[in-house]
């Protein structure tokens, strides 16, 4: 299997609701929804370990952002980093870090837990797009590497780091608003030297926030109700930070960062048996944002007054609306906001 074809498979696919009430998705990815209501009873679902590593020691976070970006939806995807981890003072339940306690489930052989310490350890504005405005997937590795040698650059952290390439509204990404919005993998020494687990995710905002920052748009064929059945506006919830990009990558940031520590070398915890077409803990619940959802409908979740949707808190008094995980004891989707 070309390297190509091996980036391809660990991605988060774009957001799509069939015509009347199912989730479908593109069939070269063939992930399952997943209602917060399905047992291990009636629709099975085996998350297993392969013997793998997880992501057990304390993170150190890299951050690429890649190409030309506002100060303000970086502040946003910045809090919601520094909420991972336990911050003081404690920001009210249901919080990110107890979102992230489900992720803190998953083991190693060892028997030690997925870490639950991170530290934003660096970042990088790649404002000049050394790689150009047009991206493949591969050339994520690229731009890792740029990072790592420039004079202002990151450190290479293989014992400890992980890294995000995070691109601008402006930047264009193979297979992007019709495939992925996201997807993780690791370095190949050949490219970068060593091997480090890494995630890109794109910021949607004018490229597909239909695709990509569902429940804060729709794809364009159910705006107004056409061929979506009822009132597709009900469906949609404002951005908890009014930036329907930045607050959609918020979510796909958290799918990416669960999956990379239960499958940092795609070798860990995922169902079924090929490792080529891993359903990893996130792939199984995406679209559950809270309880009752289903058919395109996120989930009970909290409204501001001014109709903003979330269901976690941040520092800096910020909120966000997170997917929830796949919960390996629960054996069903589960979040911190969940109802019962």
């Amino acid at each position: 299997m070309s390297t190509k074809l091996c980036l391809v498979l660990f991605s988060l696919p774009c957001f799509f609701v069939a015509p009347a009430t199912a989730f479908s998705w593109p069939s070269s990815h063939n992930y399952p929804f997943r209602s917060d209501s399905i047992a291990a009873s009636s629709e099975p679902v085996d998350v297993s370990y392969h013997m793998g590593p997880v992501v057990a020691s304390p993170a150190n976070i890299y951050v690429i952002w890649y190409g030309r970006w506002a100060a303000a939806p970086q502040s946003i995807i910045r809090d919601f980093l520094l909420s991972l981890s336990s911050p003081a003072p404690l920001p009210p339940p249901p919080s990110v870090d107890e979102w992230w306690r489900t992720a803190r489930l998953y083991v190693d052989q060892t028997g030690s837990n997925v870490t639950g310490s991170f530290a934003l350890a660096g970042e990088l504005h790649d404002s000049g797009y050394s790689h150009g405005a047009s991206l493949s997937r591969l050339a994520m590795q690229s731009v890792i590497r740029s990072a790592v040698a420039a004079t202002d650059r990151l450190p290479m952290d293989p014992r400890d780091g992980i890294y995000l390439v995070l691109t601008s509204p402006d930047v264009e990404v193979e297979d992007f608003c019709r495939e992925v919005c996201g997807f993780h993998y690791f370095t190949f020494p050949a490219i970068v030297g060593v091997t480090m687990p890494y995630a890109w995710v794109g910021h949607s905002g004018t490229q597909c926030p239909g695709m990509c920052a569902f429940p804060f748009a729709l794809p364009s064929y159910m705006v107004g109700g056409g061929g979506g059945g009822g009132n597709s506006s009900a469906l949609v919830v404002g951005p908890p930070n009014g930036d329907v990009g930045a607050d959609g990558m918020v979510s796909v940031i958290a799918h990416e960062l669960a999956e990379m520590a239960t499958n940092p070398l795609i070798n860990a915890w995922y169902a079924g048996d090929d490792p080529a077409a891993p359903a990893e803990i996130a792939d199984l619940c995406v679209g559950v944002f809270g309880t009752g959802s289903g058919g395109g409908f996120a989930g009970h979740v909290f409204r501001s007054a001014e109709g903003a949707g979330y269901n976690l808190n941040g520092v800096n008094g910020r909120k966000f609306m997170v997917q929830w995980l796949w919960d390996p004891i629960k054996k069903s989707c589960f979040g911190p906001n969940a109802m019962t």
